[in-house]
């Protein structure tokens, strides 16, 4: 007969209790509509779904572009950790780009300190500027946020953001570039002006 020591005994319960925890959260999270998500009218993709996009380049094109960390977030779906990105402080007046492609995304004038370490927006600025994806990693239903140029990954949305919208765009500071009011952009930028106009 084997004896169990009590601390065995205890691991093992608690064990037992986080997973079904974890599946009736997993569970009840799934079940939730996604709809207060996104904002009115926008469509939300399933991850499987195939898009083209105005900007496709080949996997070592994208490697090619951006450095190790820049392609783990935008091309691999990575997150920086909170509190490490270069624009989570940033308030200055003036645009982000996309790091990818150089598309405008978001403006200084709906960006606010939500204190989750993340940079934070309560719209993009344009409704057609990011496309919105299921993402049920970690146990969770989540909203991915992509550019809509390429659809690179951006970050998160949720419902925890402050008026008119509701909305907090969780945005990873390694998939955007800052430039300040007044300041030149990038080539990126330029390039991509250059080829699909202002917004």
């Amino acid at each position: 007969m084997i004896r169990r020591t009590p601390w065995i005994a205890g691991f093992s319960l608690a064990l037992v209790v986080i997973t079904a925890a974890v599946g009736i959260a997993a569970g009840r999270t799934e079940s939730q509509p996604v709809r207060n998500q996104v904002p009115a009218g926008a469509t939300v993709a399933s991850p499987e779904e195939v898009r083209r996009y105005p900007i496709e380049l080949s996997e070592a094109q994208w490697r090619e572009r951006l450095t190790d960390f820049e392609y783990y977030v935008l091309r691999e779906k990575g997150t920086e950790r909170a509190f490490t990105g270069e624009y989570d402080g940033v308030y200055r007046p003036g645009i982000y780009y996309s790091r990818a492609t150089g598309q405008p995304l978001f403006s200084s004038e709906h960006k606010y300190d939500s204190g989750t370490g993340w940079p934070s927006y309560w719209q993009p600025i344009h409704p057609d500027a990011v496309l919105y994806r299921n993402d049920d990693s970690l146990w969770m239903r989540r909203i991915e946020v992509v550019d809509s140029s390429s659809g690179s990954h951006l970050g998160h949305v949720f419902t925890d953001g402050p008026p008119p919208t509701g909305l907090r765009y969780c945005i990873n500071s390694a998939a955007l570039i800052f430039v300040a009011e007044g300041e030149e952009p990038p080539a990126i930028v330029r390039d991509y002006l250059a080829r699909f106009g202002e917004i």
